[in-house]
């Protein structure tokens, strides 16, 4: 039987604590001293078997050592910023039927205000859309989503900003980039438009490729899958070879697994404990779980205003498991909770006072 053959690191630590065998994730603090071995039957794609084994053990794998090559390899700088750390990205909805805050930054001013108050906080990308993919959300029209988005992308990027533009329409992103956007981040990987892959190429900046099953229309509609985390790897696979193909660079993209675009809570769920196996496309990882509606579910229906202890955990879930950027709307509580979090994973111990053995 001819199988597909994945690898998910686990056994996660800092540097101080890591085994002798243990490989830094995408070049960065983390260690994995093991991995999640999936393999999956190319006839039978549900037919998925599941084991760890230590890296002196994967050796007997094939396509291991190329699988771990890709998962070590450090991640390039990515539009100034490096890939080395989690990074922050703050959300700037400029729509009236946002799910995460109401509208309330449909007033351009207003959103130029909170942008540049997240940018002060410590976001170092601010991602701007100007049509919500909510969950039953309907298009805008192009016209009135450059309306929305350009004069906010000109102010913020005008002040220094990093910004990313959140779009599915090729004009958009044209347009956008002209203004100043530093990134393109379409939530339909560049295949809504079908000038979407050689706008981005044409553009120079990079791209985030983010799966989803559907449509922001359809996509909530009992979404299937043979294995949840696996079929969204292949999918990010496929978008990463047509990026390249089109002569987007691999170190110009960024996955991002959609987590609440298509999926049930289980799913989720399955996707996120295994982020760390995106990493094996040798690109960086972008996580958003922010106030999305599963944090609700899971603990007690809360609204999305007062999602923010689930949200805070769903980052650093997100970060110990290698994300390089997290995608929030509470940027200074976020950077808060990242400080305690590097302070303590990258925490060393101290050596032996001067002229005292050392011990244990």
């Amino acid at each position: 039987m001819s199988v597909n053959v994945y690898l998910n690191p686990v056994g996660m630590t800092g540097p101080q604590s890591a085994s002798d065998a243990a490989l830094p994730l995408a070049g960065g603090g983390l260690r994995f001293s093991a991995c999640e071995v999936s393999r999956r039957s190319l006839e039978s794609p549900a037919d998925v078997s599941r084991g760890v084994l230590a890296i002196p053990e994967l050796a007997a794998v094939e396509g291991a050592q190329a699988w771990l090559e890709r998962l070590a390899a450090p991640r390039g700088v990515l539009a100034g910023l490096a890939m080395d750390r989690p990074r922050v990205m703050g959300v700037v909805n400029i729509t009236p039927d946002s799910f995460s805050d109401g509208g309330a930054r449909f007033d351009k001013n207003r959103a130029i205000e909170d942008g540049l108050a997240m940018w002060e906080a410590g976001a170092e990308i601010l991602d701007l859309g100007g049509e919500s993919t909510r969950p039953g959300a309907e298009p805008v029209p192009i016209e009135e989503e450059q309306r929305r988005v350009l004069p906010v992308v000109r102010a913020l990027a005008g002040q220094g900003c990093r910004v990313s533009i959140d779009t599915r329409n090729a004009a958009t992103m044209r347009a956008a980039v002209e203004a100043g956007a530093a990134i393109i981040n379409d939530v339909t990987a560049l295949t809504s438009d079908a000038d979407s892959l050689a706008t981005a190429a044409d553009a120079g900046v990079p791209v985030i490729l983010m799966h989803m099953q559907g449509t922001p229309q359809t996509m909530q509609k009992n979404p299937r899958y043979d294995d949840a985390a696996l079929d969204v790897f292949d999918f990010l696979a496929d978008r990463v070879a047509a990026c390249e193909s089109a002569g987007i660079a691999r170190e110009r993209i960024v996955v991002d697994p959609g987590v609440g675009f298509g999926k049930t809570l289980q799913h989720n769920l399955e996707v996120m404990d295994r982020l760390a196996l995106y990493q094996g496309l040798g690109c960086p990882v972008l996580l958003g779980v922010s106030r999305k509606s599963m944090l609700g579910r899971i603990s007690r229906g809360e609204p999305a205003q007062e999602r923010l202890p689930a949200s805070l955990a769903a980052a650093l879930a997100g970060a110990q498991r290698g994300a390089q950027i997290l995608r929030v709307h509470d940027v200074p509580e976020t950077r808060q909770a990242l400080a305690l979090w590097q302070a303590v994973t990258f925490a060393r111990a101290p050596g032996p006072a001067s002229g005292a053995p050392a011990t244990g």
